[in-house]
């Protein structure tokens, strides 16, 4: 098979795992290719260096054969899917090739299972020790680890990669066992374990050499099966506990060809991605907890962001005077960031805060207008009734349907 044949199929293969930035993404559909460079569709992708640079990172798998039979995932072994297969010489002559027509800044290198974990790891740290030792590449590199790989091989890639993840895919093991029997929720949060331990060791040690120095991420499957977004959240709260991971990515599960009875025919709404990815930013921050944020029979609302509706479901803490609230406070009112928190805490040492302010520092005053008080503008009595507040805040049919 021809390079350029193979990079088509991997490429696209590739573009189920989110696990890196460019989650959210409104098409991942196996229907028609989007073409090699589209950012929402295959081949790349976008990520953030440890000093928040964004980069542009080439997204393929280096073979999509696979040993496991996980049922909600398009490279399934019992999955009608051509196949292809790179060898580390090949994944390395990509990376090159694209890397100097200025085209990416690095590599996001995921694989499925062949012949072993062990096996499947060795090649994915060749790819890694090929391009930083014979190539001295100093660009921005992603691998994913095999969960059952020995623990020296994962120690091995941090080693070479920038990040590492490991994807959970489903947020209860018992889902887990059910979809991807050959799976362990355990060796899982093993090699999550072992990344955190070297991250750790190479903060604390000076000694230490360099490892993973953009931490790890993951990523949990929405709508594979019937777990609720509670759920998804708690489970979120306690990886970023444990593991420090520096995301956690959500993806909306996308039917696959001849897809299995064990997965749905039809993919959630994709507005149900993007309100876990918001209410995942209220808990890394702004120091939400996962059971503050209020959900309707276990699942975010749709018509209302998080924010928002956490600040329908505490109406006593409102209207907020500015002018007098803690910063933390006034951060978790709708329409008004911590940067924005932080600058009129700064400005009221000065003066007192007044409306005019709040538009120069461009806050969202459509969200906020009836949460707040401030110098000249106190919210009229007829805007306190929830309901209410909620159907006028709400997003239009028109903008749900973007989603």
């Amino acid at each position: 098979m021809e390079l350029t044949d193979k990079l088509i199929i991997l490429a696209d293969a590739a573009k189920y795992d989110v696990s890196c930035a460019s989650s959210g993404a409104p098409k991942r559909s196996s229907k028609g290719r989007e073409g090699l460079g589209s950012t929402d569709g295959m081949g790349i992708c976008h990520s953030f260096t440890p000093d928040g640079r964004c980069v542009s990172l080439l997204k393929i798998l280096l073979t999509n054969f696979c040993l496991y039979d996980c049922q909600y995932c398009v490279n399934r072994r019992s999955s009608n899917v051509p196949r292809a297969r790179f060898t580390p010489e090949e994944v390395v002559r990509l990376t090159l090739d694209f890397y100097r027509r200025n085209m990416i800044s690095g590599l996001f290198l995921s694989s499925g299972i062949i012949r072993s974990s062990d096996h499947t790891m060795e090649q994915l740290i060749q790819v890694a020790r090929l391009l930083r030792e014979e190539h001295h590449f100093r660009g921005y590199i992603h691998l994913k680890t095999i969960p059952d790989a020995d623990p020296q091989l994962i120690a091995q890639a941090g080693l070479y990669a920038d990040r590492l993840s490991v994807n959970i895919e489903l947020p209860t093991e018992t889902e887990l066992l059910r979809l991807a029997p050959e799976k362990n929720g355990q060796s899982i949060k093993k090699a999550m374990g072992t990344i955190r331990l070297g991250v750790e060791e190479a903060e604390t040690e000076r000694k230490s050499p360099r490892f993973a120095p953009a931490g790890q991420s993951t990523q949990m499957i929405v709508g594979a099966d019937a777990t609720n977004d509670r759920v998804i959240l708690d489970t979120a709260q306690r990886l970023y506990g444990a593991y420090r991971l520096k995301r956690v990515y959500y993806s909306a599960f996308s039917p696959i060809p001849d897809s299995p009875r064990s997965v749905p025919l039809t993919p959630p709404p994709l507005l149900r991605e993007h309100r876990l990815y918001q209410a995942d930013f209220l808990m890394r921050g702004y120091g939400f907890n996962a059971a503050e944020l209020p959900t309707e029979s276990g699942n975010l609302p749709l018509d209302i962001d998080p924010k928002l509706a956490w600040a329908l479901s505490n109406r006593d803490i409102f209207p907020l005077d500015l002018n007098r609230a803690e910063p933390s406070l006034i951060a978790r009112v709708p329409g008004i960031g911590v940067l924005t928190a932080k600058r009129l805490a700064t400005l009221r040492q000065q003066r007192r805060i007044r409306y005019a302010d709040l538009i120069r520092l461009r806050c969202s005053l459509e969200k906020a207008k009836p949460f707040i008080i401030v110098q000249d503008y106190r919210p009229a009595l007829a805007l306190a009734d929830s309901q209410h507040l909620r159907y006028q805040l709400s997003e239009q049919p028109a903008q749900l349907a973007l989603w």
